[in-house]
Order: structure tokens, then sequence, then C-alpha cells
């Protein structure tokens, strides 16, 4: 590779083998390679990464129809197409993995050593690999073996019970394998960091359960210490009043009422008395939501939503819109803040796909990275890669 490691980030140098599919371990790969890192991804021949094939939408037509869902997942990355149930791929991959820094994974319990490759073998063939895994529920236990899958793992980690107005919901994305993948990197980061001192590697371990319930927050104490069991939250925060989305004239408006003095800015902005006895204290408030909900939006209904942004804004009380992406996406606040990037797809063209959510310094680019690779098209590193190893 002849880019510039200056211009590639603070993991520039590391070299990632991405044995992951779908898109929690995707993911993961993704961010160390938005940090600089190459990432090469292993797929298999016949058809890649599963979710080369989900869809639509896609872009494309006929072979070289491409999945935005791949997408979202697999930028600056490299292809190499291996069958790991073949004796000379698997030393093409043995080979990779002495050249490696880290390699990802995320099969089933079991299936990486019976390929072949268990992590004995892996710490054999380079001593200071860090190894990151992620499993649906755990690599041991008593329910070690099942698949991971994203709403599944919304639904038994407690997040649906959470989510929803009448009845449980999942949320919008496949949050679980984002956490998850999230939880890896920075565990991989600090492997890599422990090993400048110890120089071995070791491995990472990280589960879609595990990512969801590492978020639980203050629902978790509600019942660990409280022992009170959460309901569903709907669009109102369970501890604090107001707090969430409440309907105007036009459109609804979200308010964060998160102190007693912002409380007494909304509510002497809305001609409310801040000292009614039902309303006085937050506790109050939140005993008697329902008639503080009632009295807000009558006075909300009496002009649009724009309006009541502009009130609440002169006011200091913390206010938004609830927006469609495509209204994200085109705010100048987004795009102020690196989070939309431009890459040169070989198929689709110019594309814009969302940013790192991370800068550095004072930069307006995502990651650490001045330049992005586009999402690659199955095997299209193949001779690239093999001719590097065979040298």
């Amino acid at each position: 590779m002849s880019e510039d490691l200056e211009e590639r980030g603070p993991l520039a140098g590391v070299l990632v083998v991405d044995l992951t599919r779908a898109l929690a371990g995707p993911h993961a790969a993704m961010m160390l390679g938005d940090l600089g890192a190459r990432v090469v991804k292993v797929e298999t021949p016949a058809g890649g990464d599963d979710s080369r094939g989900w869809g639509p939408p896609f872009v494309g037509e006929g072979e070289e129809r491409q999945s935005t869902y791949f997408m979202s997942a697999n930028r600056n990355k490299e292809s190499l197409r291996l069958d790991l149930k073949d004796e000379g791929d698997k030393e093409l991959l043995a080979a990779l993995v002495r050249r490696a820094d880290v390699l990802l994974e995320n099969f089933r319990v079991g299936v990486l050593d019976r390929l072949g490759f268990p992590v004995a073998r892996l710490h054999r063939l380079n001593p200071g690999l860090v190894i990151g895994s992620i499993t649906g529920f755990g690599h041991d236990g008593p329910e070690a073996a099942r698949s991971g899958y994203d709403q599944i793992a919304q639904g038994e980690a407690g997040l649906m019970s959470l989510t929803g107005i009448h009845e449980p919901t999942k949320v919008g994305v496949p949050i679980s394998d984002l956490l998850a993948g999230m939880n890896l990197a920075y565990g991989v980061v600090s492997a890599l960091y422990e090993r400048q001192r110890t120089g071995r590697g070791r491995v990472v371990r990280t589960s879609l359960l595990a990512g969801v319930i590492g978020v639980h927050a203050y629902q978790g104490t509600r019942w660990t210490v409280g022992r009170e069991v959460p309901g569903l939250a709907g669009s109102h925060h369970p501890a604090i009043a107001p707090y969430g989305m409440f309907r105007t004239a036009t459109a609804p408006v979200q308010v964060a009422c998160g102190s007693e003095g912002l409380w007494r800015a909304f509510a002497t902005a809305l001609g409310i008395d801040p000292a009614d006895p039902r309303f006085a204290t937050n506790l109050d408030r939140v005993t008697n939501r329902e008639e503080l909900t009632v009295e807000i939006e009558a006075m909300f209904a009496n002009a649009d939503a724009e309006r009541w942004l502009a009130l609440l804004a002169e006011a200091g009380v913390p206010a938004g819109k609830v927006r469609e992406l495509d209204d994200v996406y085109a705010w100048e606040q987004t795009r102020s803040q690196g989070l939309v990037l431009e890459v040169d797809h070989p198929v689709a063209g110019r594309i814009e796909l969302p940013g790192s959510p991370l800068r550095f310094d004072d930069n307006d680019y995502s990651g650490g990275r001045r330049t992005h690779l586009p999402p690659p098209l199955l095997g299209e590193h193949d001779e690239a890669i093999r001719s590097e190893l065979a040298d």
C-alpha cells in the first residue's frame, strides 16, 4: 500500500484480518479502519459476506448489484476471497496471520477451532496477535452455543421491554450488533496498547448480550438496586419531567428540563406557574406526568413547532426537532462535524456514507484518516494480496 501512513491516522501500520460477517464484527473492523488500520476482509468465494445480499435498496444492476447494507459497515477495507475448507487457502490465511496485528472473528463458539485455527495455534503463528471475538450470548455459560441475531438479542437482553408505547418494540437500528462492534473495537485498541508493554497479544471477547446489558444504565439499577422492574418508556424519561416529546400545532417538539432552573425557565415561557404544587419539584412532576403533559400540549397547540423552538431557545431551554434521515444528512451541523464522507465506488460512483463519530485535533474529517476507501467489491483485492503474501 502506497498511501502515506501520516495521512491514515493513529492506527496507521496496524494490519487487521477481518474474518467477520454481517454487522457486529464488520462494524468493529470498520472502526479500526477509520482510525487508519489496514483491514483485509476475508470473504467466502461463494457470495462473500451475507450482508452483500441484504436489501433492498441496492445500487447497480445484475452481477454488479451492490447492497447499501453492506456499504454501511465495510469502508476502508480490502476484500480477499478464501475458502477456509481448502488447505491452500488455509495456508494463505496462516501467512496473513503471521503478518497481522489483529484478527477479528464472529463465528459461533468452536467454529474457528474446527477450521483449524484455535487460539493456541493463532498465538503460535503470531505471539503478538490480538484476537477479537464476538458471539451472540458469550463464549461460555449455558447458552454459549446460541446464534446471535440482533433482534433476538434486543429482546433477550431486555431492551425491547423498555422501548415502545403500547408493546415492546425493537430499536430502529441493529443496536446490539453495533454496540458489540464498538465494544470490541475499544477492547482491541486497549489490547494493542498493552502489547507495547508485554510484547504479547491476548483474546478480547464480547457479545451482543453484553453490549445491550452494558448500556442499561439507570434502567439497570432501577432493578439491581431499587428492585423496580421498568416498563415501556415511550417518548418520555421515566425519572425526569418534563423530558420527552410533545405535540405542537404542527410537528412534535422534544424538550429536556434536566434541572429545576430549566423547569422554571420552561414553565415561565409557556405561562405555567412553576410553583404549582403539582409540579413544584421533579418528583411532583414525575408523579403527575399525565396532568403536566396535558397542560404543556394545550399550550403547544397554540403555535407551530418552529415558533416554540425559537421561544425555548430564547429562554435557554434545551429543545429540538424529530428529524427524518434525509433532513439529518442535509443539516449543516451534521456536515460540519465530518459525519458525512464521500468515496468513489467502482460501481456506484461518487457516494456519501455516514462518517466516523471521532475527530482528532481540529480537523474536519472523519476518524483519523484524510481519505477513505470505498466498500470493496467481492474479491477486489485478491490478486494484490495473494501476490504480496507470495513475496
